[in-house]
């Protein structure tokens, strides 16, 4: 990457910042995994993601230090036991690195939207390109094992139609007729896909945490992803189409945690970000105003959910604060 003398952004400052931090979190997840994994595809993919995350977060560092810029302390070796067993089997360990590709390759290609210095971009576009390649191993390698669920399928249309019935008012709030289209079958599938990930990640989460507080924010967190799953597989369900249900990923028998409260805490946190994020996509997916209705209820609970957990980073000191300038006012006090 040329060196560059143009002062970053604050756009190329949060990239830069959001992405070490977030990285960092990753890396002891795979680093845990890396212990135990006995299935060579799955370890060699698992090394593959921590190698690309350890690489991109030594380049933010290096950009940071030519910067004068501090570096973040994010998540190191000391938030995960070396030592503890294994907490998940070698399947959702693979599940893991197929979500993380999913969220990151999200990130990326967001970023590479907001950030125009030519090295910032480099890295990220760079980044994206890595994190696709191992995303599409890792959906290769979901299906061979069988443990990836396909999206429902559909008869398809013999001819381009026109939505010709506007339904009424009471029509829309309390009831469709209207049978659900592709659009809105793929997004139930994705947000049951997510949350039933999520439901193994919190077990494992649960039954290792040590802290009152923690503990039940997780369980909390439990019943809102199983609520999610329920809802949503109702409505397909009333629909006449399948519901859809996890392949077993199993939580080992362990009750020794591999990783520290604040890393468990941060990763609901932002899987709480994740999912607001992808249920506003949702809505604006779904013409069926039930389903529109089903989304906002969640979106206002996650908000709420998402709210108290970052009430309890705070509270225990975990939250590190994001880069920010100084106050004018207090510069001129």
């Amino acid at each position: 990457m040329e060196k560059n003398d143009i002062r970053l952004t604050t756009a190329e400052i949060s990239a830069l910042w959001t992405t070490y931090i977030k990285c960092s979190a990753l890396n002891c997840f795979f680093a845990h995994f890396l212990t135990y994994l006995l299935d060579e595809g799955i370890k060699s993919i698992t090394k593959e993601s921590l190698d690309a995350n350890v690489e991109i977060m030594n380049k933010i560092e290096t950009i940071f230090m030519s910067e004068s810029f501090p570096v973040p302390n994010g998540f190191t070796d000391k938030d995960i036991d070396a030592s503890a067993p294994p907490l998940y089997t070698d399947l959702f360990a693979l599940s893991f690195v197929y979500r993380g590709g999913q969220v990151t390759n999200s990130h990326y290609t967001t970023l590479v939207g907001t950030v125009a210095r030519t090295d910032i971009y480099e890295l990220f576009e760079e980044a994206l390109k890595k994190n696709l390649s191992i995303y599409k191993r890792s959906l290769k390698l979901m299906l061979e094992k069988g443990i990836y669920d396909r999206p429902p399928k559909i008869n398809y249309p013999h001819s381009i139609e026109y939505t010709s019935h506007q339904p009424s008012l009471l029509e829309n709030w309390f009831g469709e007729t209207r049978p659900l289209n592709a659009l809105e079958q793929s997004e139930l599938f994705f947000v049951i896909e997510r949350n039933c990930i999520g439901i193994i990640l919190l077990k494992g989460f649960i039954q290792t945490s040590k802290d009152r507080e923690v503990k039940e924010y997780l369980k909390k967190g439990k019943k809102l992803s199983e609520k999610q799953i329920t809802t949503f597989n109702n409505v397909l369900v009333k629909d006449d189409a399948f519901p859809t249900y996890p392949v077993s990923m199993e939580v080992t028998d362990s009750t020794i945690p591999p990783f520290s409260e604040k890393l468990m805490l941060f990763i609901i946190s932002s899987s709480n970000s994740v999912g607001l994020s992808t249920l506003c996509h949702a809505i604006t997916m779904s013409l069926r105003k039930d389903l529109a209705v089903h989304y906002s209820l969640f979106v206002t609970e996650i908000m709420k959910y998402g709210s108290a957990g970052l009430k309890l980073l705070v509270e225990r000191g975990w939250m590190e604060q994001p880069p920010q300038q100084k106050s004018r006012r207090d510069l001129h006090e």
